[in-house]
């Protein structure tokens, strides 16, 4: 199924309109699609570097909402064609650095061969991820594509399954599997081979369809042809993460506390203001600091995930958090 979706894709759309993010724990399935000019980076192996890659999205996807909050648009198709008529507006009077600033965005496809390496690597971390990219990213042109052959409670969590409202069950060996994929039984008497069960989104029954099928010998001449249309120009910031070594984590990647992160927190709760622009003016902060302060705040769970114009949940309580923090500083003063 995932071949026929990549090859779908490489027919359909030119490089510069469609990128592809692969991940692939298991170094089996995408190995073919090495170095085909679609790729914002060589096909990603490794689980936890995948989790930080998968932050990197959620970064792409707040600075494109940023980006078509500036062009009072609602969506990528409305930007972009903004974009094309601001550049036939303006032809032979922007700058080079002003045309590389103002251009169609790509949209950006994220598929994932088994999402079960991923959870067992750092569960949180990727379940935050997958959840902020399946509530936001639609809009901004960043899909997300999973696949796992273990469709079990602790991989398709309850947070990843309510972000998801179009899902494909392909024959599993029992009814518990089935309820865990599309909510009902059904897909344990699939005959397999293909055959599949679709959960469309905004439709009130499944839809058993047949999987088009696509074998390798035939992928690997696409791709051949693919690679002789130009050679994949690398995103640098995914690189940069792919070229790093050690311990990292979505907690690394967010880096520790900011040192104005508890002003900022009390802040926050006293007014209800949860927004990077609040804390820039109270704080005199660079943007870039004040959102990574708000990242840390909802990763300690102390605010909801953003919902676009809609502001931030408080998820705690002023007082009770007030209260606790006053406890922690006498406990700290006595020692």
């Amino acid at each position: 199924a995932l071949n026929a979706l990549i090859a779908s894709i490489l027919y359909k759309a030119t490089p510069e309109e469609v990128k592809l993010i692969l991940i692939d724990p298991k170094r089996l399935e995408f190995t073919l699609y090495d170095g085909i000019p679609h790729l914002l980076a060589p096909v990603v192996n490794d689980s936890k570097k995948a989790g930080i890659i998968l932050m990197d999205a959620v970064k792409r996807m707040e600075e494109r909402l940023r980006q078509l909050g500036q062009m009072k648009v609602r969506n990528i198709e409305q930007y972009n064609q903004q974009v094309k008529t601001l550049l036939e507006q303006k032809k032979g009077k922007l700058s080079d650095e002003e045309k590389q600033k103002l251009k169609p965005l790509p949209y950006i496809v994220i598929i994932i061969d088994e999402l079960a390496e991923l959870m067992m690597t750092s569960p949180q971390d990727v379940e935050y991820c997958i959840g902020r990219l399946a509530q936001l990213a639609r809009a901004v042109g960043i899909h997300l594509v999973m696949a796992t052959q273990r469709p079990s409670i602790d991989v398709i969590t309850g947070t990843i399954k309510n972000n998801f409202n179009s899902r494909i069950a392909f024959k599993v060996p029992s009814k518990i599997d089935s309820r865990v994929i599309i909510d009902t039984v059904g897909a344990e008497k699939l005959l397999g081979l293909g055959d599949m069960l679709f959960m469309p989104p905004n439709y009130p029954r499944l839809i058993r369809l047949h999987c088009a099928y696509v074998s390798i010998p035939e992928v690997q001449r696409l791709v051949k042809f693919v690679r002789e249309q130009g050679q994949p120009e690398y995103d640098d910031r995914i690189m940069q993460i792919l070229k790093r070594t050690g311990d990292l984590t979505l907690e690394g990647e967010l880096g520790e506390k900011d040192e104005l992160f508890d002003r900022a927190v009390e802040l926050v709760l006293a007014t209800g203001q949860a927004s990077a622009s609040y804390l820039q003016r109270k704080l005199k902060l660079g943007y870039a600091r004040a959102s990574r302060i708000i990242d840390q705040m909802e990763m300690e769970g102390l605010i909801g995930p953003s919902e676009g114009a809609k502001p931030r949940e408080i998820l705690v309580d002023p007082k009770t958090y007030f209260k606790e923090k006053q406890k922690v500083r006498g406990k700290e003063e006595k020692t």
